[in-house]
């Protein structure tokens, strides 16, 4: 007969062992990114012996505020002849005549039933079909290319016959408040050092949506409309269990300006509901699929989709330290307490040593500190997703747009 105490410990360990395996996840991770060794993918960027047909595409929808400079920008720095393409999609603005006249050629596409950047992609895809390009980068209106980015980009991308991914970062002012500096510190952990880590352990990098390109033979035929919120996750799942892992160009790089404080719930909302619902369907069948089939790709893959994002994971952590802990004070054995409580420490060890190497340019100590109210701050992003989650995509104000109540970002 089990005793009380015995059955505590039990429960105990049931509710700890699932969060040790995903800090253990986590801290693998960054660790392996924190760690510079080697150049990888880079060792392939030499300039190509022979010019590549290049296609850069920008699904914009009502981008007339931005669209001018986003494309004067590629054409800078471009390699000639590359075609930009902008995917004018439901647009009811001037985004089409203000992309003419910058130097890009442009798609309309007029559909308020199907709705998403999916569908403006395979769109695009259909227009360029006519006339095929080697590579194809996909850029979002509101980014940037680093210098040289795209023909790293679109080289590698043909020169190894997979898809390819820059370094996809946010930024903001130096006095941003501290929510936006915390959301462009937990894109930094998310897009540099985590996806650095798992791609260097021999994992497929993630497609962020925007900076990613392809060699056509596989764009050609790439399920661009999924109907997920997290479109190009899914994308980068599907492509990695056809055998065609993405690879992550560190040198390459995307920025955008970070959301205003009062649209950053609205867009982290959207991002981070898209991860989770993806990774609830998408996780363990990947990690079954990457034992199943000896796939290093395949089941890192699954293994880092199993951690939630940054906020969630260490709120969760210190939920269940409580729970352990009082359960330890009824009786049950506290090693599950300890155990777990040691793991979360090293976990905050690891992330405040990426702010200290990678991070404090992006993220202030004044901001660094205020962290454990992002977290509560973020809970109302996690209550929701007991109603059913985000699921309509919704397009994140450009800086200088107005707001519902008619004033502008400042």
């Amino acid at each position: 007969m089990i005793s009380l105490a015995g059955g505590l410990t039990g429960l105990s360990w049931l509710i700890a062992t699932p969060f040790l395996l995903l800090f253990g996840i986590f801290i693998i991770e960054v660790t392996a990114g924190m760690i510079r060794t080697g150049k990888g993918t880079d060792a392939f960027t030499n300039v190509p012996e022979k010019p590549l047909k290049i296609a850069i595409m920008i699904p914009a929808h009502n981008e007339a505020s931005i669209i001018s400079r986003t494309i004067k920008t590629l054409i800078s720095d471009a390699p000639a002849e590359t075609k930009i393409l902008v995917v004018a999609d439901n647009c009811t603005d001037d985004t089409s005549s203000m992309a003419r006249a910058a130097g890009a050629e442009v798609v309309e596409r007029n559909n308020l039933e199907l709705r998403g950047k999916g569908y403006a992609l395979a769109f695009g895809r259909d227009a360029l079909a006519m006339d095929p390009p080697d590579s194809v980068i996909i850029l979002d209106a509101d980014c940037t290319l680093s210098r040289g980015s795209a023909l790293k980009l679109a080289y590698v991308a043909n020169r190894l016959s997979v898809p390819v991914q820059a370094t996809n970062l946010t930024h903001s002012a130096s006095n941003a408040p501290p929510v936006v500096q915390i959301s462009n510190f937990a894109m930094l952990m998310k897009n540099l050092i985590r996806q650095r880590g798992m791609t260097r352990l021999g994992g497929a990098a993630l497609l962020t949506g925007t900076g990613m390109a392809f060699p056509w033979r596989i764009f050609a035929d790439a399920p661009l409309f999924n109907g997920d919120l997290a479109e190009d996750l899914a994308l980068g799942i599907s492509v990695t269990r056809q055998g065609h892992t993405p690879v992550f160009l560190e040198s390459a790089g995307v920025s955008s300006e970070a959301a205003a404080e009062e649209d950053t719930l609205v867009q982290r909302t959207r991002w981070e509901h898209g991860f989770l619902t993806a990774a609830r369907v998408q996780a363990l069948p990947l990690v079954i699929s990457g034992l199943r089939k000896w796939s290093a790709p395949q089941l890192l893959l699954g293994l880092h989709l199993l951690v939630p994002p940054l906020a969630l994971l260490f709120a969760s952590g210190f939920a269940l330290i409580t729970a352990t802990g009082l359960l330890a004070l009824s009786g049950a054995s506290p090693l599950p307490f300890l155990i777990l409580s040691l793991t979360l420490a090293i976990a905050a060890t690891v992330t405040i040593a990426v702010w200290f190497l990678e991070g404090r340019q992006t993220l202030s100590v004044s901001a660094l500190i205020r962290i454990p109210f992002y977290i509560l701050w973020k809970i109302p992003v996690y209550l929701k997703l007991f109603d059913g989650g985000e699921t309509r995509w919704i397009r994140t104000r450009r800086s200088g747009e107005k707001n519902s109540t008619g004033s502008a970002d400042e």
